[in-house]
């Protein structure tokens, strides 16, 4: 294995490099922005969201909100929309 900051070798289980001192992160940085994107994908795509929620929540915890919350809030709409729609077909008496 190689230093990340000098390129020096070093022992495989080295924490610290000997030669530069810098410490050695065994796991690269995950980028966790919890951008917009994937609550859209979430929202439009529900299955996705939950999906996406329950493989990131302890890795990219952030990520995972946004996209668990635009799932959540699709089903939400779904649920208000067939709400509405059945209130309107009985007062109309569409359903009688």
């Amino acid at each position: 294995m190689y230093c990340r900051n000098c390129g020096q070798p070093i022992d495989d289980n080295a924490t610290v490099c000997q030669n530069c001192g810098a410490y050695q992160n065994k796991n690269p940085n995950v980028e966790d922005n919890g951008g917009i994107g994937w609550g859209l994908l979430g929202c439009c795509i529900p299955v996705a969201g939950l999906v996406l929620f329950l493989v990131w929540k302890d890795t990219k915890p952030r990520t995972a909100k946004a996209a668990g919350i635009g799932a959540l809030v699709s089903v939400i709409l779904g649920i208000l929309y067939y709400l509405l729609v059945f209130v309107g077909a009985l007062t109309f008496g569409l359903l009688s």
